[in-house]
């Protein structure tokens, strides 16, 4: 009897410690204020959750998540808690940004900026986190797809002279990684509601045009994944096409899968049988590209 409920002991604490460790460790971007900001509610701070993986199997690899929901509200849970929780699995440090956005009371540049900081942010750090600044990416759902999307493409090589160490390093991404990503404005396959949102509903051509993304790929941006359903109404594929299309033009390394079967907004799509085979495809690309090589 006593054992038995030693054991159910030992099952609980391990269970409640392994929801502790997949909650993460969250904190402002700015520590005195995000710039920018309306006011100091938590609405006006945006944040890092950081995931750390398990030390005996960091791959030195980090990617900045970026949950969608049409720059209206964040899905967190499955565009990001699940999203961290996958890649601590596999060896990958997560860092889940709570970017400000329309629901806030923010529009375009913040989200960007966020975006930037948060890049900014992982590789001043990097020795801290145990990751190495030259493998950090961005990963973004939907409308946090956008995001990442118009992060590698809207960079800079940081200030050498800024008084805030984070400041001085570079907010380019060593990678992307987009799922169901929004990228064109303007456009019959344009998600409007992402749209007006980001830019609002009189945003000038030259504005639309700077935001939408598969305008703005050059030779310098990063290797990119892309994922995509065909079943995809809220958000077509066509996003993702015109994008891969502009990677290629410009010869940078690019992968893109579209499923058949999926909604938008599937997450890790663990319910859609081949679908849910996307992450995994992701994880080898990050090998196959030597992205994944344990920490020296």
């Amino acid at each position: 009897m006593l054992k038995n409920l030693a054991l159910c002991c030992l099952v609980l604490l391990l269970s409640c410690t392994a929801v502790w460790a997949g909650e993460g460790k969250k904190g402002p971007l700015w520590k005195d204020g995000a710039p920018g900001a309306n006011g100091t509610e938590e609405k006006d701070i945006p944040t890092l959750t950081v995931f750390l993986p398990a030390s005996e199997i960091n791959t030195g690899c980090a990617i900045v998540v970026c949950p969608g929901g049409g720059y209206g509200g964040l899905a967190t849970s499955h565009e990001g808690f699940d999203i961290a929780n996958f890649w601590n699995e596999r060896g990958v440090a997560a860092f889940m940004l709570e970017y400000r956005h329309a629901g806030r009371g923010y529009k375009h540049p913040i989200p960007l900026q966020d975006a930037q900081r948060a890049i900014r942010t992982v590789r001043a750090r990097a020795e801290e986190y145990g990751v190495d600044p030259n493998r950090v990416g961005i990963q973004g759902f939907s409308a946090g797809g956008h995001l990442a999307s118009s992060a590698i493409t809207h960079f800079d090589a940081g200030n050498p002279e800024a008084t805030d160490p984070i400041d001085r390093v570079s907010s380019r991404p060593d990678f992307a990684i987009l799922c169901y990503p929004v990228i064109a404005f303007d456009q019959p396959y344009t998600h409007k509601g992402s749209q007006n949102n980001l830019l609002g509903k009189d945003a000038d051509k030259e504005l639309v045009q700077s935001m939408s993304s598969e305008l703005q790929v050059t030779s310098d941006t990063p290797p990119t994944f892309l994922f995509h359903t065909t079943e995809d109404t809220a958000v077509p594929p066509a996003n993702s096409v015109v994008f891969y299309m502009a990677l290629i033009k410009n010869k940078v390394p690019a992968e893109m899968h579209v499923f058949e079967k999926g909604r938008h907004g599937l997450g890790l799509a663990k319910s859609t049988p081949g679908t849910g085979e996307w992450g995994n495809l992701a994880y080898l690309w990050l090998k196959n590209r030597g992205l994944l090589d344990a920490k020296k």
